[in-house]
């Protein structure tokens, strides 16, 4: 088994950042190189935190093999017996020979820096720059990202400096590269906090929010009257777009120098927009540089980003206002199935997508029932007040950990507990648990946040191409430090434990943060505590009440905005409901129509052939007569008006499809 555990979780850990990356990306629309780079980097910061459990273990078993190995006396003060009279350690099913993990890291985190702080920025100019060419995106790539690196290497520079001027210190490549470390885990400890200290309030307060059905139709009604109004604004800022596209295409004929730049902004364009421009252009006419004033290529590389950006926020706004009505009709069905006393939910709207046969065959009408209207409820209830316990937990080894004689914190009493009897699957385990439920509160909090239209996370395949590198690099910022925090937390950091131990592969890889003692013993010990402060607000909802002041709006029961969205969209919803239960009873009208008179139907068709040939072979019998033209004329009209009636299907009335102005039938005029 040694070194099987490694591999297991590395396959798992690709095909887990996959399945992440294929439900927030789209691989047949975005750019190949977008999709690779944020899959790497997505994947690296999982592979961490599954693979720093392992390396927990394996240190604990070559910290008991070297005291088992080195009796007292001869020992050189290098390591501390931790357990003299054991004579024996078992190997660990997960152990990881010596020499694979130092390599192993050293690839890891160094690939992760590379691509957060030089990779990945420059790829998100180049993702949103609106050039025609490559060389062109690269340029603007370079030049926005010229006050980015500028910055940062100031702070190193700092940095170097301070360690230059101080005469204690003798300045070494490794003391360099740890200065380096430094920089970048303070900065994403500082980061780390602040998501931290929403998601372990806002996480179990979410599964215990989800157990109430009431609380949840109203904020999904609240999220439709937003939506509605995104969407519409999307709308309206596409046309608007179109129509700057559709000058540009009237006045840059075919055999203008810049008509390429022009034929690629117009394949961005949707293709309803691209048929009705294609009938309005002639390419018959040469263009006049003298007579017309041509837009500029810079003009037009502003345009095509401005393409790019509207259709993609309208494509997004388009689904998710789909996604949001299908959960708005299964909630309203659940709340009228919870009095149904045949105890078998039924589903007001048939399923647009088909269903596996598998999936139909065990969760049966019956079974959803008792799942949805009394198992689930109770189910995130007990999953809300777990999670708290473990937010608990959390908070108070935030503030004890440093302090190692007593020891307070719970994580690593737990560990030590555990390294008494060299349980390594419990240590693993517990591990594991801690680790992963940081990574939750974390990783969650940068898939929910949204930075206007700037940032945003949007399942079903609607992220943006910036959005997804730009969460690759917080990612990759956030991993380290969160690591780190781990360690502090189990007391596996020699820094925060202050004993002259084996560290982990992980920790001897960061480097020694001795170099720098104010963020070794100041930074990185104090400022985790203000994780307390940071769950208080969160817990009185101090930041929803700010932004809500300021004109966002935001979701809480005693606001008269919120009840005013929440009216609205629960007419909006209820219009959407009433006009798919009229597209409904069409179909099935229709469908039923052709049921019962589908056979008439055809018989009724072959009689009226039959007619037209009698009457087709009367008519040239009598071609001489001076009348004949207008008997064929009659008997056309008499045959269409048969055939029409023949054809003829119910008509659903569809209020939505009136039109009052005749003019706007004929968009393409």
């Amino acid at each position: 088994m040694s070194g099987a555990a490694l591999g297991l979780e590395i396959v798992f850990v690709f095909f887990l950042a996959l399945f992440l990356l294929h439900r927030y990306g789209d691989f047949k629309k975005q750019h190949r190189l977008v999709i690779i780079a944020t899959l790497l980097a997505w994947y690296l910061c999982f592979l961490i935190v599954f693979i720093l459990p392992l390396d927990v273990s394996t240190t604990i078993y070559n910290r008991c093999r070297l005291a088992v190995n080195s009796s007292p006396a001869e020992s050189n003060g290098s390591y501390v017996t931790l357990a003299p009279s054991r004579q024996k350690c078992f190997k660990p099913w997960s152990y990881i020979p010596n020499g694979i993990m130092p390599i192993f890291w050293r690839v890891v985190y160094w690939t992760s820096q590379f691509l957060t702080w030089i990779l990945l920025p420059f790829m998100q100019s180049y993702a949103r720059s609106g050039g025609f060419s490559i060389t062109g995106k690269i340029k603007t790539a370079l030049i926005e990202n010229a006050i980015y690196y500028g910055t940062y290497l100031l702070i190193f520079g700092a940095f170097l400096i301070y360690v230059a001027v101080n005469p204690n210190f003798n300045l070494q490549w490794n003391q360099l590269q740890t200065i380096g470390i430094a920089a970048a885990n303070t900065w994403g400890l500082f980061l780390l906090v602040l998501l931290l200290g929403y998601g372990l309030v806002e996480i179990p307060r979410s599964h215990w929010n989800g157990a109430k059905r009431g609380y949840l139709l109203m904020k999904t009604y609240f999220k439709a009257a937003k939506l509605m109004t995104e969407k519409a604004d999307a709308e309206e800022n596409l046309e608007d777009i179109m129509e700057e596209v559709r000058k540009v295409s009237e006045s840059i004929k075919y055999n203008h120098p810049l008509r390429k730049c022009v034929d690629t902004i117009l394949k961005k364009c949707p293709t309803e927009y691209q048929e009705r421009m294609g009938r309005n252009m002639d390419d018959y006419e040469d263009f006049d540089e003298r007579q017309n004033s041509y837009p500029s290529e810079k003009s037009l590389v502003k345009l095509h980003k401005q393409v790019i950006y509207s259709v993609q926020r309208h494509r997004r706004t388009q689904v998710q206002w789909q996604i949001l009505l299908e959960q708005a009709f299964y909630l309203e069905d659940v709340a009228k199935n919870e009095t149904s006393a045949t105890r078998r939910f039924v589903h007001t709207f048939h399923s647009q997508e088909p269903e596996n046969k598998i999936i139909q065959y065990f969760y049966t009408p019956t079974v959803e029932w008792y799942w949805e209207c009394l198992l689930r409820p109770w189910f995130y209830r007990v999953l809300a007040v777990v999670l708290a316990t473990f937010s608990v937990i959390v908070v108070w080894s935030e503030c004890t950990f440093f302090s190692t004689k007593p020891v307070l914190s719970l994580f690593a009493v737990f560990i030590q507990l555990a390294e008494k009897t060299y349980n390594y699957i419990y240590i693993e385990m517990a591990c594991f648990l801690t680790i992963f439920f940081l990574s939750i509160c974390v990783y969650s909090t940068v898939f929910r946040i949204r930075v206007f239209n700037y940032y945003y996370l949007a399942s079903h395949h609607q992220t943006d191409a910036y959005s997804l590198l730009f969460s690759g690099m917080l990612f990759c910022r956030l991993t380290p430090p969160l690591c780190l925090n781990f360690l502090g937390l189990t007391h596996m950091d020699a820094t925060i434990s202050h004993k002259n131990t084996q560290p982990t592969a992980y920790t001897s890889i960061m480097g020694s943060m001795r170099v720098l003692s104010f963020i070794a013993d100041g930074f990185y010990i104090y400022y985790p505590m203000l994780v307390v402060i940071l769950c208080i607000a969160t817990y009185f909802s101090l930041g929803t009440r700010c932004l809500n002041l300021l004109g966002f709006q935001q979701f809480m029961g005693d606001s008269e905005m919120t009840s005013d969205l929440i009216d609205e969209g629960k007419e909006l919803i209820r219009r959407e409901k009433r006009k798919r239960q009229r597209q409904e009873e069409g179909e099935n009208r229709r469908r039923e129509w052709k049921e019962r008179y589908g056979n008439r139907d055809d018989s009724t068709r072959n009689r009226v052939v039959h007619t037209d040939q009698k009457e087709s072979s009367f008519s040239e019998t009598n071609s001489n007569r001076p009348l004949s033209k207008y008997t064929r004329s009659n008997g056309r009209t008499e045959r269409d008006r048969i055939e029409l009636l023949q054809d003829a299907e119910p008509l659903d009335f569809n209020a939505d499809s009136i039109n009052d102005d005749p003019l706007e039938s004929e968009p393409g005029r």
